[in-house]
């Protein structure tokens, strides 16, 4: 079989093939939002025919010209015999997976989520979950540090936290996450800011004492928050704070955000959140 009798036959093939339905947008999304958290994304390096490779929900193609194309990640995934170890825990050992769940960084994830509750404006509340609640069952006030990396032989971390803020009938979120001193994201404000979540939108500048603070003040495509801002120190921590008008599809929304602007970007450059 010569080359052109090759491509006909495989015309002929992709002929008779039933195309799939098309995809669902609701389950799209849903899946695209419970995969963002997981943050791992597997490098592809192939020859010249076009491959998807999906991992996670991640996707990386190469073409038939060699170029490959996949989303943002944190690099090439260590082979099993090669990955390092997680960090090591309290107890000596290593961590099951990047988050803690005891020791020095674990405390850092619950001084946020203090101080996160702490800065509930007037007029709002914090509502708790229920005392004994499983920390995985818990939705109104949660809190997580993540090992993100090692630079230059040194842990990188991140450390989030979520508060759920009521007034009247409505339910939204404020969520505060700061990025360890290490990490790789940008240093122009609204570079930062559209950073956050790979979420983008439309962002302005507001200047806070002698600082410059970026501040997405509506989404674009996404619209799991609705305002956020993004600073970072001097020593290159990271600081971002959201605020969302809905905690959940459960519960109606609030009528009007927590923070102002200038606030949302006061609160980035706020030093309660400077963890080192």
């Amino acid at each position: 079989m010569n080359e052109q009798e090759l491509r006909e036959g495989l015309r002929s093939e992709m002929a008779g093939t039933t195309p799939p339905p098309p995809l669902s947008t609701t389950a799209a999304l849903g899946a695209a939002r419970r995969t963002h958290f997981r943050r791992r994304a597997l490098w592809a390096s192939l020859g010249s025919a076009a491959v998807v490779l999906a991992v996670t929900g991640f996707a990386a193609v190469a073409t038939p010209d060699g170029h490959v194309y996949q989303p943002a990640g944190q690099g090439p995934l260590a082979s099993p015999d090669t990955k390092e170890p997680w960090p090591t825990g309290p107890d000596g050992q290593p961590q099951e997976d990047r988050t803690a769940r005891a020791g020095s960084k674990y405390e850092q994830g619950v001084h946020l989520l203090t101080e996160a509750v702490s800065v509930v404006p007037a007029g709002f509340t914090a509502p708790d979950d229920p005392p004994g609640q499983p920390a995985e069952q818990r939705t109104l006030r949660t809190h997580q540090a993540q090992f993100e990396d090692k630079v230059g032989g040194v842990d990188v971390w991140s450390y989030s936290s979520s508060v759920a803020v009521a007034q009247g009938e409505g339910t939204g979120r404020v969520i505060v996450e700061v990025h360890a001193a290490g990490n790789p994201l940008p240093t122009e404000p609204c570079d930062l800011a559209q950073q956050f979540w790979s979420m983008g939108g439309e962002c302005q500048v507001e200047t806070v004492g002698a600082v410059r603070v970026g501040v997405v003040v509506r989404p674009s495509r996404d619209d799991r928050l609705d305002q956020w801002s993004a600073y970072r120190h001097s020593d290159g921590v990271v600081v971002f704070v959201a605020q969302a008008a809905r905690l959940d599809e459960s519960r109606p929304g609030l009528t009007k955000l927590p923070y102002s602007v200038p606030q949302l970007a006061a609160l980035a450059a706020d030093e309660r959140f400077h963890l080192k």
